[in-house]
């Protein structure tokens, strides 16, 4: 059988993206993105792929010439997506330390315009460490300082030859931090005071959100699809059809958006200078969402996000938590929130994935109080009383680390007569453990609404809040999860 490299034929275009990070996130979106814009002549331009690490090889890339196929597959718009596509736009793959020579020469590339980067959580740090001599330094943002710093030398200082620079690293203000450190690295290695100028006023740092579900490499389904594509690909890339990239620059992000008209070839990229509404969007809706359905989804015997979407009552519940009360308080137009509210759902309904609900279940705590919280509190701040199916979620939370037995560091709950691990900060299992089965249900509320380590503040401040918690709880415990959401919803 041909190979992927060996089916299609790979145009010769500029070298325009330099990207840290070979991994299958960013193939399977911003190469995905680029290589559909450059079909449909919005952007002509190629990708450098950088391995950062150490760790690792590109043989797979050497050996496809840097090609691999994308497989979208899910739900968009009502109907199932199954969508396949030969990425082309990556013209090289470098490893930074290995091919050092060879990866430093891409700053001195006179066509290059963007930086792209996913180098995970941990990689945008400043480590006063790091050395300019080494080849290369070891943090990212220290690579990134010595990867501008020759392509300052070697145009001059030209103001014109300034990079555009867009972490997806998933932190908040990711394009600030990232120049922050690479600010300090200037200081650090005694760079100039130039230097210093040039990055601040010839680049463009952005801050960016990222939204699709990468799968990767479908292992066992790998040969089966490489049989219907017709050729071999080590590279297979699935995803999700949902993909959202919002780019931020709150100055003036019009040199980015014309530089990368994304948008206009159709992908669903959005410029703006103040990003805060989408991640609180995504925040609240998609990760909410999860967060505030699946305790209660699993207790009323789903395993997978998929089964509760197909559950008639879950579902239900889901849909009144989203719509009555999330949606309302996203800071975005209405129809437009409606509208990604109902591509969530989607995305939670996609029959080729099985998204199970305990991997969800890991740190709820510290999760309804990041996704959560902030929705119930806006609501109660816009409507004066608690949300009636927020509040259920905060409960099903409880019934859901009812255990009393900490074991290799998870604490086990049970459903019917199958055991559960929940896994969470230590303080959080350890609360639990010494209280549940030991004092009453309305002084387990109460204990755990006014920790204020875990929350932040005493949720009993909120008016009836402990009350319901306590009542809904007493249900849960009476007649099961299920029957509690059937009352709760008015089935």
């Amino acid at each position: 059988m041909k190979k992927v490299n060996e089916v299609v034929n790979k145009s010769n275009r500029p070298l325009k993206v330099v990207q840290f990070g070979e991994g299958n996130f960013l193939r399977a979106f911003v190469e995905q993105m680029i290589d559909v814009a450059n079909e449909k002549g919005h952007f002509d331009g190629s990708v450098a792929l950088v391995k950062p690490i150490a760790f690792g090889n590109l043989e797979r890339f050497e050996k496809q010439d840097n090609t691999y196929t994308v497989i979208l597959r899910g739900k968009a718009n009502g109907e199932t997506v199954n969508e396949k596509r030969i990425v082309t736009c990556v013209s090289d793959s470098v490893a930074a330390t290995e091919e050092y020579e060879r990866y430093a020469a891409l700053a001195k590339v006179d066509t290059l315009e963007f930086v792209v980067s996913n180098t995970t959580e941990a990689g945008i740090v400043y480590d006063e460490s790091d050395k300019f001599e080494l080849a290369p330094p070891n943090t990212y943002p220290g690579k990134l300082t010595k990867f501008l710093f020759d392509r300052y030398k070697y145009f001059n200082g030209d103001m014109t030859k300034g990079l555009k620079i867009l972490p997806v690293e998933l932190i908040e203000n990711n394009g600030g931090k990232l120049k922050e450190c690479i600010l300090k690295y200037v200081v650090l290695w005694n760079l100039g005071e130039d230097f210093a100028k040039w990055v601040e006023e010839a680049n463009i740092f952005c801050s960016t959100l990222v939204d699709r579900i990468v799968t990767g490499y479908p292992r066992e389904e790998a040969s089966a699809l490489c049989k219907e594509l017709g050729f071999e690909d080590e590279l297979l890339d699935v995803a999700e059809p949902f993909g959202l990239w919002v780019i931020e620059n709150k100055e003036d992000v019009t040199p980015v958006a014309n530089a990368l008209p994304l948008d206009k070839a159709g992908c669903n990229v959005v410029f703006t200078d103040n990003l805060k509404p989408y991640r609180d969007r995504k925040v609240r809706i998609l990760n909410g969402g999860h967060t505030g359905t699946v305790l209660a989804g699993y207790l009323a015997g789903q395993n997978i996000v998929r089964g509760c979407m197909e559950d008639k009552t879950i579902r239900t519940y889901m849909e009144h938590l989203l719509f009555d009360e999330i949606v309302p308080t996203v800071d975005l137009p209405y129809d437009e929130v409606v509208a990604f509210t109902n591509s969530v759902i989607e995305r939670f309904e996609n029959p080729f994935i099985d998204h199970s609900v305990l991997a969800i279940s890991l740190n709820s705590v510290s999760k309804w109080k990041a996704r959560n919280l902030v929705s119930f509190h806006d609501y109660y701040v816009a409507k004066g009383a608690i949300p009636k199916y927020l509040t259920f979620s905060f409960a099903a939370l409880m019934a859901f680390y009812q255990g009393t037995e900490i074991i290799d560091g998870a604490l086990m709950g049970k459903r019917g007569e199958e055991t559960y691990a929940i896994r969470d900060d230590k303080d959080v299992l350890e609360f639990f453990a010494s209280r549940v089965g030991k004092v009453d249900i309305a002084t387990l509320v109460k204990d755990f609404t006014s920790n204020t380590k875990f929350w932040g503040k005493d949720l009993g401040e909120y008016a009836n809040f402990n009350e319901t918690v306590t009542a809904h709880l007493n249900k849960i415990a009476e007649v099961g999860m299920r029957k509690a959401l059937e009352e709760l919803i008015g089935e």
